[in-house]
């Protein structure tokens, strides 16, 4: 199964490059992962071109209004998806202004990292780690304890 990450915007926060350049070769390790970066605009936009971009994908959609997973809860997504032979998980990650109502409603599963809002590069940074963690847990490896 491969994973798609859609995010608004470049990461400007120098603390957000080097989560990212620190966890995403961690989770390439294990599963296939791209980041896409999407020009920020109006969200209407955005939402249009992630909608495009996650076609024939399940849609994980990151808002902190979703259900609050715990890793192990996670984890079990992930076994499910893999056992129903599902191809490739889009994750989309919203800009400033988040995602519209219409979008989270089409989500396959709406989640939250947090129950604060988190800024749009920190939660990527989040997320890269919750899904490392996630295949350590599912290989047994002791990153995770």
């Amino acid at each position: 199964m491969k994973w798609k990450i859609l995010a608004v915007g470049k990461p400007a926060l120098a603390f957000a490059r080097s989560g990212i350049g620190e966890y995403l070769p961690r989770a390439r390790r294990y599963t296939g992962v791209e980041i896409d970066y999407l020009k920020a605009g109006p969200r209407e936009e955005t939402e249009a071109k992630m909608l495009q971009a996650a076609a024939g994908s399940v849609r994980l959609v990151l808002d902190e209004r979703g259900e609050n997973p715990t890793t192990e809860n996670f984890v079990q997504w992930i076994d499910a998806w893999e056992l129903a032979s599902t191809k490739r998980v889009t994750v989309c990650i919203g800009g400033a202004d988040g995602h519209s109502e219409e979008f989270r409603k089409g989500a396959d599963r709406l989640i939250s990292l947090s129950r604060l809002t988190l800024q749009h590069e920190l939660a990527l940074v989040v997320f890269l780690e919750q899904l490392y963690r996630a295949y350590t847990v599912k290989r047994g490896e002791p990153y995770h304890r």
